[in-house]
């Protein structure tokens, strides 16, 4: 079990039209995930403080695993970004209108190159960023600990 608290979102996007935060994201998982966990669930608890908490619940042991992304190889980091995109890529067509999406992006490329000049701009800032903190640590304006 695990405590859900009100979204991140409601402040700009208002209440949720969950009643139950663990609810809400059971939803979300629902909707985003390839292969839903049967355990999944949520429920409301009152605490040994007498204020009612929403949770949400899933399998105990998942197998979940993690990517050592600081020791790949360039090439393996390559094949890591493409597997994660596709991951992303199929959470949003399950979560979105396919034909609103299609009729939105058009039949051209201009969206794909939008997406490729953004992602050129953003590693070049990425650099550039990089490049700074380096400089500060040689003016010893902050100190750099590396891990290697």
């Amino acid at each position: 079990m695990k405590e859900a608290g009100p979204s991140v979102l409601e402040p700009f996007a208002g209440a949720s039209e969950y009643r139950n935060h663990g609810h809400r994201v059971v939803a979300g998982q629902r909707l985003t995930q390839a292969a839903g966990d049967v355990l999944l669930g949520w429920l409301t608890v009152e605490g040994i403080d007498g204020k009612k908490r929403d949770f949400y619940v899933r399998q105990l042991w998942d197998g979940k695993g993690s990517a050592e992304i600081e020791s790949m190889s360039p090439e393996a980091m390559k094949t890591y970004a493409s597997l994660c995109g596709r991951g992303l890529a199929r959470a949003h067509a399950r979560t979105g209108d396919r034909t609103a999406i299609a009729a939105y992006l058009g039949k051209s490329d201009r969206f794909d190159r939008a997406i490729v000049e953004f992602s050129a701009a953003y590693a070049d800032q990425n650099e550039a960023d990089y490049q700074a903190l380096l400089e500060a640590g040689r003016e010893g304006k902050l100190t750099i600990e590396s891990g290697v």
